[in-house]
């Protein structure tokens, strides 16, 4: 609960807990299984990314906000037209 203090839940679906399975949710039943589908399929990748390349590291927090902040929040610059 504290990594999501402050933070809209709906904006990241899931989260990953030491010693435990991960959570997902989401508006519906049907959409909460959807996000467990993709979460799995970014562990696959972040697994087959490690295989790869031992020594990967993340990229700068910057970068990732940049890319995580241009799809959310008030100023996103992507996709459709939020209607109202």
């Amino acid at each position: 609960m504290e990594a999501l203090k402050g933070r809209d839940p709906m904006a990241i679906p899931a989260i990953l807990v030491a010693g435990h399975g991960p959570f997902v949710w989401g508006a519906t039943p049907k959409s909460a299984a959807l996000n467990a589908l993709i979460l799995e399929e970014c562990a696959r990748m972040a697994w087959f990314t490690r295989q790869l390349n031992p020594d990967i590291t993340a990229i700068p927090d910057a970068l990732r906000d940049r890319h995580f902040f241009r799809k959310h929040g008030n100023s996103a610059t992507y996709g459709q037209e939020k209607v109202v």
